[in-house]
């Protein structure tokens, strides 16, 4: 159970000052009842409550997919960069969203955005061992070797061998290579650094799935939609 003006308020009804005036005026309702007292506690998981006649969606936690544009960084505040919060639309202000992990500012594709901090953990603990998935475009040419050495863990450049990786080649061309990597843990730039642990670079770096969830590709650059239930359970299953 919760206050309704704190329900209302957190739905983006506006201030507690501006749903109290709402209550006043007899704009809301509980199961068809009249409510003027701010202070009522309210049920929003089997109470139907109305503002104006309208019902309210109650939803505690919002779940995004976001196809990430390059040149946006995934945190909540800066003050230099743009972030990926900036590209949400005003109505999911008040959820207080923040990225499930993050990916670079040059780096493009599948960003998770929530309220829900157990959903989160959930994906992004080390413990979990969830796999991320990403394509890359590399100047150089990756080998059969350097499939063995990331299904073996790479060692960085600060002595730390990452876990075993599935590395798989799509394409060669001249000293162009395209590449799908799986990755079960999250290290600083991890994918840029093992690469460049075999001598190569990441000229280009998308996510395109975080365990069950593959990027929905009719997103455009910087589009996003809330996950389906189907999707949801899936990723927690």
């Amino acid at each position: 159970m919760m206050r309704i003006d704190k329900l209302l308020a957190n739905m983006g009804y506006g201030s507690r000052k501006d749903v109290k005036l709402l209550l006043k005026q007899g704009a809301v309702q509980v199961d068809g009842q009249p409510v003027k007292d701010a202070k009522r506690h309210v049920k929003p998981e089997t109470e139907v409550v109305t503002v104006f006649g309208e019902a309210v969606d109650y939803k505690p936690f919002v779940y995004l997919m976001m196809n990430k544009p390059e040149g946006v960084v995934s945190a909540t505040e800066d003050q230099v960069e743009t972030t990926v919060l900036e590209l949400i639309d005003p109505s999911y202000a008040h959820y207080e969203l923040f990225p499930v992990g993050r990916l670079d500012k040059d780096t493009t594709g599948l960003l998770l955005l929530t309220n829900d901090g157990a959903f989160n953990h959930a994906l992004m603990s080390p413990r979990k061992h969830v796999d991320k998935v990403y394509v890359a475009e590399i100047d150089g040419e990756m080998t059969v070797d350097d499939v063995r050495r990331f299904a073996e863990g790479v060692e960085l450049e600060d002595g730390y061998t990452t876990k075993p990786a599935r590395l798989e080649v799509i394409s060669r061309n001249g000293r162009r290579s395209m590449i799908r990597l799986t990755l079960s843990e999250g290290k600083y730039h991890q994918v840029k650094r093992m690469v460049a642990a075999v001598g190569k670079h990441v000229e280009r770096l998308e996510r395109i799935q975080i365990g069950t969830l593959e990027l929905d590709p009719t997103l455009e650059r910087g589009a996003y939609r809330e996950l389906t239930q189907e999707e949801y359970d899936a990723l927690l299953a």
